[in-house]
């Protein structure tokens, strides 16, 4: 008896989910991103949002809420209802590499999200100022090896992605390199094009007018693939730094309990979404490279990250604030 009316309560439970989601959305959405207007992540919020309203006859509303490195917008998705309409565009910061760095957040990335997709990722360029005498990864390792301290790379502050791709790169190289942080991105590449800083690891779009200047030297980007906005350079590991990545990356993810066959639809929606060819087009022109996964590969890839930024983290000796 107990065994049948459990299995009638599962199976209205199911039929409960799939109405759910068939009507589902039934007024708009909003997605809650992690940064000010004008941004890498909020430009993605901008370009996926618009077409899931064209798919869905819904207003796809984009919420900034930038500050403490994501938190605030992570928290705010966090603790929203479990019914799909409140989203958030989170970061590796706001779902990595902030678990180091803070010492107390008001959410646990991996128990308060349920992932939709991973959207998109971008690499980093390791740029080198021309006076450096190097022309290539293989080259700088082999003359930070020679003068260890003596070279020196910026980042726009610390705990930023400039900052832990040059921390990664000197753990797994083996070398010494001395970090010089900053405010932010313009200023730490003004350092390095005057020559005061020896190298930086910068975005593809913010490097590109100092490359093309010739005032910066590239010698490669910092993701797994190379990238299709700089296609003739060769990755971190390619080019001799085994075990490298480091990108930024950008996902999308509803709150926990949200119901399953919402994030599928969701996960559908946005997968098909991403591998449109404007969609290709439009991204790689931003520099970033748009993916499109399971929720469940997602899932993992946040928890890999939070693992890999630990180690480089504490092995960099980066306090949490």
């Amino acid at each position: 008896m107990r065994t049948t009316l459990n299995l009638l309560i599962a199976t209205a439970l199911a039929a409960s989910g799939m109405a759910i989601a068939q009507t589902y959305p039934a007024k708009p959405i909003r997605i809650v991103v992690v940064s000010t207007p004008g941004g890498s992540v909020d430009t993605l919020a901008r370009t996926v949002g618009p077409r899931l309203a064209e798919r869905w006859g819904q207003q796809v509303l984009v919420d900034n809420r930038p500050g403490a490195g994501g938190a605030i917008a992570a928290e705010i998705v966090a603790k929203s209802p479990a019914d799909g309409y409140t989203l958030l565009m989170g970061t590796v910061s706001s779902l990595a590499t902030n678990v180091s760095l803070r010492k107390s957040l008001p959410y646990d990335p991996v128990k308060d999200f349920a992932p939709i997709s991973l959207v998109a990722t971008q690499n980093l360029m390791l740029l080198v100022h021309p006076s450096v005498p190097a022309r290539s990864v293989r080259e700088l390792t082999a003359l930070a090896k020679k003068q260890p301290g003596n070279l020196s790379f910026a980042s726009a502050g610390n705990g930023t992605g400039g900052h832990l791709s040059g921390e990664l790169y000197r753990m797994l190289a083996g070398i010494d390199l001395l970090h010089v942080p900053y405010k932010g991105v313009q200023p730490a590449l003004i350092d390095v094009v005057s020559g005061q800083v020896s190298m930086t690891f910068a975005s593809i779009i913010s490097a590109m007018p100092q490359v093309k200047n010739n005032r910066l030297l590239p010698l490669a980007v910092t993701g797994s693939q190379r990238s299709p906005a700089a296609k003739e350079l060769p990755t971190m590991m390619e080019a001799g730094v085994k075990g490298y990545e480091s990108a930024t990356w950008y996902g999308l993810l509803a709150p926990a309990g949200t119901p399953a066959d919402i994030v599928t639809k969701l996960n559908a929606e946005v997968v098909a979404i991403l591998k449109s060819p404007e969609m290709n087009d439009r991204l790689s022109k931003e520099g970033a490279d748009p993916v499109g996964n399971s929720s469940a590969e997602f899932s993992k890839y946040i928890q890999s990250e939070i693992e890999k930024w630990r180690k480089v983290i504490r092995a960099a000796g980066i306090p949490a604030h």
